[in-house]
């Protein structure tokens, strides 16, 4: 991670991004029905982590960007450069009263390796770490329960540590337009995912 006097000082203006989402067509940028609530998870390449979530019933919006860094409203060339601090992420809007956040979180600690330190698969820096923000305390409990109970089925198979950066929700800086909902405008796109393999609720593998 790069020192915050080095990183990248960025820029006052927004990166301008589509009003609606290219799959559903509701609002990326808000107002936001007043019964949902946000959650920003990092897996690796975002492209394919937001599609598993905009795919859940539940889920009212999706978008991805940058967060957990320094850098005021970076470019995707500058994040990759390891000078900014941010993480690729993805922002989801959920109705909790439709899909749990622990179902969320499943699909979280089951569509990434969360024992990879900053990298996934072969995409390799500090903008590929395993993180998740959160928004409320209630949320921090359930992703420590989670994390707890992940990691408990990860040492049945030797799978090592859980190392997913989890920290309270920073400022989120929406990412280029072409970037978002990438494999709905792309289907034949790159997409790095990569489980391990182990599901959260059974001690088997996949």
């Amino acid at each position: 991670m790069p020192d915050p006097k080095d990183a990248i000082k960025g820029r006052d203006q927004s990166l301008i991004v589509s009003l609606k989402h290219y799959v559903n067509g509701q609002n990326v940028q808000g107002p936001y029905p007043s019964e949902c609530k946000e959650l920003n998870v990092a897996m690796g390449c975002f492209w394919g982590a937001e599609k598993l979530f905009w795919q859940q019933h539940g889920v009212y919006s999706t978008s991805v960007g940058y967060t957990g860094g320094y850098t005021k409203n970076p470019t995707y060339q500058e994040v990759c450069s390891g000078n900014t601090g941010h993480a690729e992420v993805v922002f989801v809007v959920y109705d909790p009263t439709i899909v749990p956040l622990q179902e969320l979180l499943r699909i979280f600690w089951e569509g990434h390796d969360p024992t990879q330190y900053m990298r996934q698969g072969n995409d390799i820096g500090t903008q590929y770490r395993s993180a998740v923000y959160f928004s409320d305390e209630d949320d921090l409990d359930v992703i420590n329960k989670t994390k707890q109970e992940y990691q408990e089925q990860l040492a049945k198979f030797d799978r090592g540590n859980i190392i997913t950066e989890v920290k309270s929700m920073a400022k989120f800086y929406f990412a280029e337009d072409y970037h978002q909902q990438y494999l709905a405008k792309n289907p034949d796109g790159y997409c790095g995912l990569g489980g391990t393999g182990v599901l959260l609720e059974e001690s088997r593998l996949v």
